[in-house]
């Protein structure tokens, strides 16, 4: 029998979960908009400016400032990419304050990105956009933003959680406001508690339940999965987003999966079969210039062509542009590939659909709020923004936008709230009991689990879906969940337990995967990243839904709710005055 749980608790004003992008604009506008005095504490599951889906980003950021483009090209690109289903009024203030962003992250965080000879900031061509808008700082954008954004936070009278797991969203005891957040010290095993009257979650998503996929394998969706416990309604969930190009360095490569960024093929890199044939065209008029799901669903058929056993993806090519050129240009791409011991610049790299991004998230309005008091939710952890498909360089602009929108919001709205709230007690306690659950158990091998749910989720809840496979799917993710609730671990040392935070890590995915599948079934049409073998058409866009899934008790139930079209009904533009309607996409 384990002893009593201990429980450290402390208490803040404002608590921001996560140090990406998001977390980091959040905790620099709430202390340009909250009261002076106002105590503001970051915490984070790594180190600052050391983990992280920002500080990956290689491509770019999204702002309509180069010539000819406009925020309205912007905004009809993001929902002509999103298939209609985004949240028109996220994905305007996106495309609008994407603007406000990049020169607040020039003028005032310190970035330096690339320009062009006459000095105006150079922008790539991205796949899905009607104007070239990615600003960037090489092919290494997401590291220039988190360095400059780290240092300023640090210097600042911020305080730091570092290393510390956020297990547990906790509400009050009438449920109506959140109360704090229950963490784990990865460093000492210990649990706490911290109070606070706003809490901004920004954890980031991490669909890294797939066999092949971007983020590092400790970015588990913890955000949602806490956010499903607490009765949150999650849309969008079976949105789950391929990168075409991601590296295939071998099954036993911690590089397998890692994204050879979109610019290649912005810039005219080519995509190859077995044969060596170029296919992009036959998918699409658009070639591999096409949307990310449009591109990873033609690699995934050709996939399906080969017969041959040493050949699990497709190949890019980038030699026909010049190989100097290429490595000028993409510098950083070119020395990972080499690292793995390829040559982009004047071979062939062989490459496949990678788990990247997610499209699904918290519910959340325009301002960050989420349904419960208190509690706000911005970056990959919200939904809405990107609908059933993300533009290239839209994710770290959303992250950085609604980041400091959250910051602004709380800033504004903790001058209203009263005292700090009690917690419900008993929530509290259910959440470090199903945190210790593995000690009570015989020790196992919490790995090869892992593994198992990777292969289930890529071949039945995968790019291309069938009733049948996700039907599938659920089974084979029930097993593995009962598996997992019979697999302990050794308690002796729990100070960097790093089986006790995988076995966290597989509770977290299982759950996530769960919800993706059971959306997945319940919508049957075709859109963005979801497409139904079994149900081909995209359906009628003026009836379009979104899924909706809630968690009561230990079940999960998916409905739908009607698309809102609060700015521009399908088939119309939003053009700025004079522009012809042939430069803008139709639906």
């Amino acid at each position: 029998m384990l002893p009593k749980a201990d429980i450290d608790r402390r208490d803040t004003d404002i608590l921001i979960l996560g140090t990406g992008g998001a977390g980091l604009f959040a905790a620099l506008h709430a202390q340009q908009s909250a009261p002076w005095g106002t105590k503001i504490t970051i915490a984070v599951k790594g180190l600052i400016g050391k983990c992280g889906c920002t500080r990956m980003v290689q491509g770019g950021y999204n702002a309509a400032l180069g010539p000819g483009d406009s925020v309205e090209r912007h905004f009809m690109d993001t929902i002509n990419g999103g298939k209609w289903l985004p949240n028109q009024d996220m994905a305007w203030k996106l495309c609008e304050q994407a603007v406000v962003r990049v020169r607040e992250l020039e003028n005032e965080i310190g970035c330096f990105f690339d320009r062009r000879p006459d000095g105006h900031l150079h922008h790539k061509a991205f796949a899905g956009q009607t104007a070239d808008r990615t600003v960037h700082k090489g092919d290494l954008t997401g590291i220039e933003i988190i360095n400059r954004l780290m240092e300023q936070v640090l210097s600042r009278p911020v305080d730091r959680l570092q290393e510390h797991r956020a297990i547990g969203l906790i509400p009050t005891r009438d449920g109506s406001a959140i109360a704090g957040v229950l963490f784990i010290d990865m460093r000492t095993g210990e649990f706490r508690f911290v109070r606070a009257r706003t809490v901004m979650m920004g954890t980031g998503g991490g669909p890294t339940m797939y066999k092949y996929h971007t983020p590092s394998g400790d970015k588990t969706m913890d955000g949602l999965a806490m956010a499903l416990r607490l009765g949150l309604p999650l849309r969008d969930m079976e949105m789950v987003q391929f990168h075409p190009t991601g590296l295939l360095a071998g099954d036993h490569s911690r590089m397998t999966g890692t994204v050879l960024e979109e610019g290649l093929r912005g810039a005219g890199g080519q995509l190859l079969n077995a044969r060596g044939d170029r296919f992009m065209f036959d998918y699409d008029e658009l070639g591999e210039r096409a949307t990310r799901d449009v591109v990873s669903r033609a690699m995934y058929a050709e996939m399906r062509k080969s017969n041959d056993p040493d050949q699990a993806g497709v190949f890019i090519s980038m030699g026909h542009l010049g190989p100097d050129n290429v490595s000028r240009k993409f510098k950083g791409m070119v020395k990972r590939c080499a690292d793995c011991g390829f040559d982009l610049a004047a071979g062939k790299v062989e490459v496949v659909p990678t788990a990247h991004y997610f499209m699904g998230g918290v519910v959340v309005d325009t301002d960050a709020r989420t349904a419960i008091e208190g509690l706000y939710v911005a970056g990959e952890d919200a939904g809405g923004a990107h609908g059933s498909n993300r533009l290239g360089g839209n994710g770290v602009a959303n992250s950085t936008v609604y980041g400091g929108v959250a910051g602004d919001t709380m800033g504004v709205d903790i001058r209203n709230m009263g005292a700090l709230r009690d917690p419900d007690e008993a929530v509290l306690s259910a959440e470090i009991e199903r945190a210790r659950r593995p000690f009570a158990k015989n020790a196992g091998r919490v790995h090869s689990l892992r593994n198992k749910l990777q292969e289930a989720m890529w071949e039945d809840v995968g790019l291309m879906r069938t009733r049948v496979g996700m039907k599938r799917g659920l089974n084979r993710i029930a097993e593995i969940k009962g598996e997992l609730l019979e697999t302990g671990i050794d308690s002796s040392n729990l100070a960097f337990n790093l089986t006790w935070h995988d076995w966290l890590n597989m509770a977290s995915l299982i759950d996530i995967s769960e919800v993706i599948a059971k959306a997945g079934l319940v919508r049957e049409n075709s859109r963005g990243a979801h497409f139904r073998e079994d149900f081909p058409e995209s359906g009628n866009m003026e009836n379009s839904h979104f899924t909706v899934a809630r968690q009561r008790g230990d079940s999960v139930t998916v409905g739908q709710e009607k698309i809102r079209f609060t700015i521009v009904k399908p088939g119309e533009t939003v053009l700025p005055e004079g522009e012809p309607e042939t430069l803008v996409a139709q639906a």
